[in-house]
Order: structure tokens, then C-alpha cells, then sequence
């Protein structure tokens, strides 16, 4: 028996800011929103976590949101065309494990996280992480110390080198030359 719970999120979004136009309601991944709306302004996340992604099929620059309203996502993130996908992030209700490793291939310096932590160069002497395995949980990686920056969700696999994954020196995806320098658990009672 899996240590994810099957309660499953639900996230309501809207065409146009403060919750006005056509809307379309989802509680699973959708990797095109624009098949049921022309654009995405404004969402309200009636439980769950949910992560948004600037472009369709969970390319693009990365956004965290946890229950909560978010009238207008330019004011809020700086976009300015609003999401066109996002996945469901299901949650662990076990411990959270994951190595995170200096070198791409798992090379290089290795160390096994539990918990959050707000920089790897100040608490491991890391200066890059440029692979990981997220043995147990859902994760949160950040391009900068203290949770700041751009994010990527990390759910558990083996993530060989994020370069390739289009997040490293020039990649795809609206992450090129993305590092990341801090992570954090994703958990119910976390707080942004």
C-alpha cells in the first residue's frame, strides 16, 4: 500500500482575471488547458496542490499553488499569457527522501535529504546540483537560496541531468541555465 493519499485536488480556473469569463474545472493533470478555455488568468484551488506551467504539456516556467485564490496571475507572477497546463500533485503522507548529486549521471558530491533545505552551498559546501533521485515524496526545487526563484516539481523517479531535461545552460523550455540551489518538501501545511 502506497504511502500517497488518493485525495485528489480540485482547481477551478478562469479565461479572464478576478474569476470572470468561462471557467473549467479539473482535479487531475491537463496538458493543454487551452482545449477548454482560450487563456488562463486566474484560479482558485479548493484543495490540493497544483503546479502551473506557462506552456502546454508541462513545458515552461513553473508555478506552486496550494488552496487559495489567485485573482490575477500577472500582478501576482509576472506573467503575462497565464498557464497552459498543470499537473495535480498528489500528497505524501510518508517520509520524504531524496539525493541530490553535484554532477549530472549522479556524480560528483551526493547527499540524502529528509527535510528542507534553504541552501545547499551553505549546508553541504555545494556550489551546483545538476542530478537527483527523489526516493520518497513530492519536491520543490528552487533556482536560489531561501525558496526563492524559479521552481521545479520533482516527483519520485530518477532525474539523470537537467540540462538534457532542458532546465541547464542552454536548454528549452523557458528554464536555460537554471540551478538549483534550494528545496523544500511539499506537504498540506507548508507554507509560501
Amino acid at each position: 500500500m502506497s504511502n500517497t493519499s488518493m485525495n485528489m485536488g480540485r482547481a477551478t480556473f478562469y479565461e479572464d482575471r478576478n474569476f470572470q469569463g468561462r471557467s473549467y474545472e479539473c482535479s487531475s493533470d491537463c496538458p493543454d488547458i487551452s482545449s477548454y478555455m482560450s487563456r488562463c488568468q486566474s484560479c482558485r484551488v479548493q484543495s490540493g496542490c497544483f503546479m502551473m506551467y506557462e506552456r502546454p504539456n508541462y513545458m515552461g516556467n513553473q508555478y506552486f499553488m496550494k488552496r487559495g485564490e489567485y485573482s490575477d496571475y500577472q500582478s501576482m507572477m509576472g506573467m503575462s499569457d497565464g498557464f497552459r497546463s498543470c499537473r495535480m500533485i498528489p500528497m505524501h503522507r510518508g517520509n520524504f527522501r531524496m539525493r541530490i548529486y553535484e554532477r549530472e549521471n549522479f556524480g560528483g558530491q551526493m547527499h540524502e535529504m529528509m527535510d528542507d533545505c534553504d541552501s545547499i552551498q551553505e549546508r553541504y559546501r555545494m556550489s551546483d546540483c545538476q542530478s537527483c533521485n527523489v526516493m520518497d515524496g513530492h519536491w520543490l526545487m528552487y533556482e536560489q537560496p531561501h525558496f526563492r526563484g524559479r521552481q521545479m516539481y520533482m516527483r519520485p523517479g530518477e532525474y539523470r541531468s537537467f540540462r538534457e531535461m532542458g532546465m541547464g545552460m542552454g536548454g528549452m523550455g523557458g528554464m536555460s541555465g537554471m540551478r538549483f540551489m534550494s528545496m523544500r518538501r511539499i506537504m498540506d501545511n507548508m507554507s509560501m
